[in-house]
């Protein structure tokens, strides 16, 4: 009744992509990711789905809800304040396929389900064992490698039951986009942009390019089991446990020798590149009974304890503050005296973090038959969740006096642990009227222990005129509960020429649940055998959607700031690069679209086989309401820009699968439509425009068309070999205008959900199954 596609493992696998997030983007149309996360948002991989955010996309596995990551977004942009299920935590090779539910669903699983829900199926064979290898690098940047092998088996439990284990190894440099300009002037605004240096010191600085605009080095080790076993003839036991170690490290803004006054030329005489790093650990475990008798009901009864903890810390920097001040005068001087004064180190612990969820349920499911006449089927449940944020401050120097360079740290006064504690019953009802007509009936209630009470409802109908059209249709009420990262967390983020703040969304006021209510039809065709066709029209209205709040900027933010604990650090900052920023219920906002999909296999005998499919997603977002704060509106054209059009306006993936005899060829022509952002006048704009936030610098990213094509050559049941190219031709993203370009190394819009910025990919693989 509701629009749902199912990804095989053999398609996530063909898009050439090693991360479960970017072989999602590269073969579902209606998924996409931004072109770079900033700051510690560069570390995980969140995805956005029907223009949405990270945060309004339901995860599953094997239909439990997945906790989230710890690291949230505290940049502005498209996903600000998200701290979405970060995919690239589950192993690839655990995945038999991914069912995407393209519809609110809130009533049914509660919060979150907004945009739709991503259920990930386990394997689950009890035989078998299945190794592979793949490498591959950007060939036309030069950089970018990565590897990654895979391995996973099953085995029976005994005389029956199953037994699957998978593990994963994976590693990227990184990749810096090439022809970045000479950033010796990196550290300072100068009114000409053709000036060659600041002063005598750092005239003879080699040429060095500043390498914010990348993606980050990663390693990342994933673990998994997944089990089940008879206990008799009604009563199966099961469970998963997934595990996942990251280490990853991002570059920051390149500084010079006399930034903070020239105090870090005796520590890096030709200026430094401050690298942002993350260890992080990710676990979950399920276990759950399940059977088909108790009074007639099937049963299923689980409980699901999920993790992820961070820590975040700065390497190559230094903290300016420390090297300037002296213990004997300065009031705050125990925050670095074990560092000695006027010294600083130059790496520091940041922060830590830590999300974690509980989730119990119980679920029964029978049919009926009411009145022997019409078919039926009921089923109802409950859920218990608890979840906790916590967060520890960094080492003093990561946060006094300014904070390192790069990323300034967490103070105590950040730090606090939170919980919360959610109860939910539902009820669900499927009635089949008649044998062409079928309605779906589904209510939820749930308590939250902060944010109070809120009930959904949700009506599905389907009507088959024929064996080969059929009719469908939902309406439903939804809601999504403010996290408790962006309730509680704060921050100060420090860029070479200033520096902002996030404020607690509790500290001004708390979140509400944001609302939905969201309509949806559809018509399914089947005109010749073989031949799939779905068109959706869909449309989401969202109410107290939580976005980021009314941006501050000169002494308001420096007082803000200061409020929250911190002193800004020492250096040539002007009143305009200081702002600050919080997350508010600030707008409403409507999202409309289309998604059609089309496939159909050419059965070619001695010539092979060729599946030929077609999705096509058209999505537009609007603001119908901007909430009104003490200075005036909350949200200014950049801000309304990162929710109504960073997203593409359309996006068409074509594809062709031809297999003939041992060989098998893929081809993927995908297609982007526009993104329009609204950018912050930069260091070469005039005075009176420069880190304006009324005024800004309207930029369309053009459509582009990407191909993908893979090759592959089966030499016996065991062993099969592919080789590829994504994006062929080496597409890139259109590069910003040097006006509102900061520091001449941002070349492409970051915010924007378009191409990846990372041009061409070459790469090679080898499975084998025994």
């Amino acid at each position: 009744m509701s629009p749902v596609t199912v990804v095989s493992s053999a398609v996530l696998q063909r898009s050439g992509m090693m991360n479960l997030a970017d072989a999602l983007t590269r073969t579902y149309a209606s998924i996409n990711v931004e072109t770079m996360g900033a700051d510690a948002a560069a570390l995980v991989s969140s995805i956005h789905m029907r223009g949405l955010t990270s945060n309004q996309v339901l995860v599953l596995v094997d239909g439990k809800r997945r906790h989230t990551t710890a690291n949230i977004t505290a940049d502005a942009g498209p996903n600000f304040g998200a701290t979405g299920v970060d995919l690239n935590m589950l192993p690839a090779n655990m995945i038999d396929h991914i069912e995407v539910l393209e519809d609110g669903a809130a009533a049914m699983y509660g919060s979150d389900a907004i945009a739709g829900v991503v259920n990930i199926i386990t394997k689950k064979t009890n035989h078998g064992v299945n190794v592979s290898a793949q490498t591959g690098a950007n060939a036309y940047n030069g950089d970018g490698w990565q590897y990654q092998f895979n391995a996973d088996g099953g085995t029976k439990l005994g005389d029956d039951g199953y037994l699957h284990v998978y593990g994963q190894m994976y590693h990227t440099d990184h990749f810096v986009p090439k022809n970045v300009r000479d950033h010796r002037l990196i550290g300072s605004q100068p009114a000409d942009a053709s000036a060659t240096s600041y002063t005598s010191s750092t005239a003879s600085i080699p040429s060095t390019s500043n390498h914010i605009m990348s993606t980050p080095e990663e390693t990342r080790e994933n673990f998994g089991l997944d089990w089940g076993k008879p206990l008799n003839d009604d009563v199966m036991f099961y469970g998963n446990i997934t595990y996942a170690h990251r280490h990853s490290e991002a570059y920051e803004n390149y500084r010079v020798p006399n930034v903070g006054g020239g105090v870090a030329e005796s520590y890096y005489p030709y200026g430094f590149s401050p690298l942002e790093t993350i260890e992080e650990n990710d676990y979950a475990a399920t276990v759950g009974a399940k059977g088909d008798n108790f009074m007639g009901f099937q049963w299923d009864a689980s409980s699901t304890y999920g993790a992820d903890y961070d820590k975040v810390g700065n390497k190559n920097t230094i903290n300016t503050g420390m090297l300037q001040s002296t213990c004997s005068t300065d009031a705050s001087s125990s925050y670095y005296s074990s560092a000695g004064c006027g010294s600083s180190p130059t790496q520091a612990r940041a922060e830590s973090y830590n999300m974690a969820q509980w989730t119990n349920n119980i679920d029964f499911r029978r049919p009926f038959n009411i009145g022997h006449v019409v078919p039926m089927t009921l089923a109802f449940g409950a859920e218990q969740r608890m979840e906790s944020y916590q967060i520890w401050a960094g080492n003093p120097t990561s946060y006094a006096l300014g904070g390192t360079q790069g990323y300034a740290g967490l103070a105590p006064q950040n730090a606090g642990k939170w919980y919360r504690d959610i109860w939910a019953w539902y009820m669900d009802g499927d009635f089949h009227f008649t044998k062409k007509w079928e309605v779906d009936f589904a209510g939820r209630f749930e308590h939250y222990t902060d944010v109070g009470n809120t009930e959904n409802g949700k009506i599905s109908t389907r009507y088959d005129i024929t064996k080969r059209i059929a009719l469908r249709g939902t309406i439903s009420t939804g809601f999504r509960a403010p996290t408790l990262a962006e309730e509680h967390f704060s921050a100060m983020n420090v860029s070479p020429t200033g520096a902002s703040g996030m404020l607690s969304a509790a500290s001004q006021g708390g979140l509400k649940p944001e609302r939905s209510t969201s309509e949806s039809g559809g018509i399914v065709v089947e005109p010749i055998n073989g031949l799939h066709v779905e068109a959706d029209v869909y449309q989401i209205n969202i109410r107290d959607r939580i976005v980021q709040g009314a941006q501050i900027q000169g002494a308001a933010a420096i007082a803000a700031i200061e409020n929250m604990g911190f002193s800004l650090p020492a250096n040539s900052y002007t009143d305009s690069n200081i702002q600050a920023y919080s997350l508010t219920n600030g707008a409403s906002t409507r999202t409309q679209g289309v998604d059609i999909k089309a496939d159909y296999t050419f059965h070619l005998h001695q010539y092979g086989n060729l599946l030929l499919s077609m999705q096509i997603s058209l999505n537009r977002t609007r603001l119908h309401h901007n909430g009104i704060g003490a200075n005036g509106p909350l949200l200014n054209a950049e801000n309304i820009g990162y929710i109504t059009t960073a997203y593409p306006r359309s996006k068409i993936i074509l594809n062709a699968y031809y297999t003939y005899r041992n060989w098998d060829f893929n081809i993927r022509q995908t297609r982007y439509g526009q993104t329009t952002n609204m950018l912050q006048y930069e260091d070469w704009a005039p005075t009176a425009l420069q880190y304006s936030l009324k005024q800004f610098y309207k930029f369309n990213n053009s459509p582009h068309w990407l191909t993908d094509i893979e090759v592959g050559y089966r030499f016996n049941k065991t062993w099969h070999l592919a080789v590829g190219v994504n994006n062929i031709f080496n597409v890139r993203p259109r590069r910003v205008n040097e006006i509102a370009n900061y520091l001449g190394a941002e070349i492409y819009d970051e915010a924007s959900s378009q191409i990846p910025m990372t041009g061409g990919y070459y790469y090679g693989r080898i499975n084998a199954s025994f």
